[in-house]
């Protein structure tokens, strides 16, 4: 079974609970859930439906912070950046543009507006999105293709360490989390892209494009 992220066909048997099986890349060390225990667009977006975050949750935004406080001391003044898989209720672009900057909100399923995608931006932000992408190269190389020279790719998920660790971690329970990066898969993907790497926190990392 070929890896979603790298293309290698090496891949193995990683771990099975009782709803589903996942693999582990041997190339890009992604784990990754099999497409046949993938949700469809329908069950997932009633899924995400049941979300609560908005703007006005304190909690929910010191949870971007972890991310947003160390990206923002890498921008300059009124650097515009795409929120991509803002949710339904998008608080970055209200946290980041209280400080200057511009965000653009883009969701497949709520903020679905396919010129953004036709742009280049200066930083991009994906928290507690990429879990969810079913095809990791083809939507990495399009956040590549938004990004210029120079500019940042924020990302915010819960790294696996272990398969012991794995086979008692809650994430993976979430059926709409099909893949998993640790820090050796974002490494991976820092030196396909050509990317500065660095993790400000245990669920964080910044890349940037050079």
């Amino acid at each position: 079974m070929a890896c979603p992220l790298c293309y290698s066909l090496d891949t193995h048997h990683y771990f099975e609970d009782k709803m589903r099986s996942y693999r582990n890349c041997s190339v890009c060390q992604l784990i990754f859930v099999p497409e046949q225990y993938h949700v469809t667009n329908q069950v997932e977006k009633e899924i995400y439906d049941l979300h609560q975050n908005s703007p006005e949750d304190e909690g929910y935004r010191g949870f971007l912070n972890k991310l947003l406080i160390p990206l923002s001391q890498k921008l300059t003044p009124q650097a515009h950046g795409l929120d991509f898989g803002c949710g339904s209720g998008p608080t970055i672009k209200p946290m980041l543009e209280a400080q200057g900057f511009k965000v653009d909100n883009y969701d497949i399923y709520y903020y679905k507006q396919e010129k953004l995608l036709l742009k280049k931006y200066d930083f991009i932000t994906t928290t507690e999105a990429i879990e969810h992408f079913n095809q990791p190269r083809k939507e990495l190389e399009l956040l590549d293709s938004l990004l210029r020279s120079g500019g940042y790719l924020g990302i915010m998920t819960k790294r696996p360490t272990n398969l012991e660790a794995f086979s008692r971690w809650h994430y993976k329970n979430d059926q709409t989390h099909i893949c998993f990066f640790s820090e050796k898969t974002f490494y991976w993907i820092a030196n396909l892209f050509n990317y500065d790497i660095e993790f400000p926190g245990s669920d964080t990392v910044i890349l940037q494009k050079l």
